[in-house]
């Protein structure tokens, strides 16, 4: 099976099998390390956490390419469910874990699930903001599992990885763009994955529907809040 390993680009270039690249920086190297290190880690439950955008799911998109594991939401613990939630390779991701908080029945479920998953040989993955010590979870026995289980922090990406996402995505379209635009970007835009992807393709389409360069000026008439006419 193929790993996870940094390719040589920069900061690291990482292919997640056919869909979106990931790239390696200090904020998330420790989520990888652990991602590459599977089906070998030490606990049948493995917790990311870190604030929305941080590239949570990203990452665990290149790990069920790999594990072919199922994506989960709270919604989606059921007790009755249970034992077939879990993918071919006894695996789960599990989107939001923190929001079954205090939900006696997504708790049981989820406990339920650990347990199923511990029994059969698999792994769980967790995504969540924040980590399980901090979680108001009502079962002294799910909550004593998910402390205990290994819980990796992953940072809101920084300037130099934040600059290199841009740069790939406008590079993914096959558009150039000047230094000058990624750094107004940068000052001017959510910092987050999610907001990175979402604002090259709006620029990109907006600039294929003008026939137009992307430059800092046509960022600013697309991007930029239109004043709001006075009143009457």
């Amino acid at each position: 099976m193929a790993d996870l390993r940094q390719l040589p680009l920069d900061l690291g270039h990482r292919s997640a099998m056919g869909e979106a690249d990931f790239l390696v920086a200090p904020g998330n190297a420790d989520a990888v390390a652990w991602l590459d290190a599977w089906p070998d880690w030490p606990a049948p439950a493995l917790v990311l956490y870190g604030p929305p955008g941080c590239g949570k799911s990203h990452l665990a998109q290149v790990w069920r390419a790999r594990s072919r594991a199922p994506l989960l939401g709270p919604e989606d613990l059921d007790p009755a469910e249970v034992p077939h939630l879990l993918g071919p390779t006894r695996t789960a991701v599990i989107d939001r874990t923190h929001e079954i908080s205090g939900d006696t029945v997504r708790e049981r479920a989820l406990l339920h699930l650990y347990n199923v998953t511990k029994e059969a040989g698999g792994q769980l993955l967790l995504l969540a903001h924040y980590a399980p010590v901090n979680w108001t979870l009502r079962l002294p026995d799910l909550r004593s599992r998910l402390v205990a289980a290994p819980a990796v922090g992953m940072a809101a990406p920084d300037d130099a990885l934040l600059m290199a996402v841009l740069v790939k995505l406008f590079d993914d379209r096959q558009v150039r763009v000047g230094e000058e635009v990624i750094a107004w970007l940068m000052t001017h835009t959510e910092r987050s994955f999610d907001s990175a992807r979402r604002t090259v393709a709006l620029l990109d389409r907006a600039a294929l529907a003008a026939k137009k360069p992307i430059t800092v000026a046509f960022c600013r008439q697309v991007l930029e809040p239109k004043d709001k006419p006075a009143d009457a």
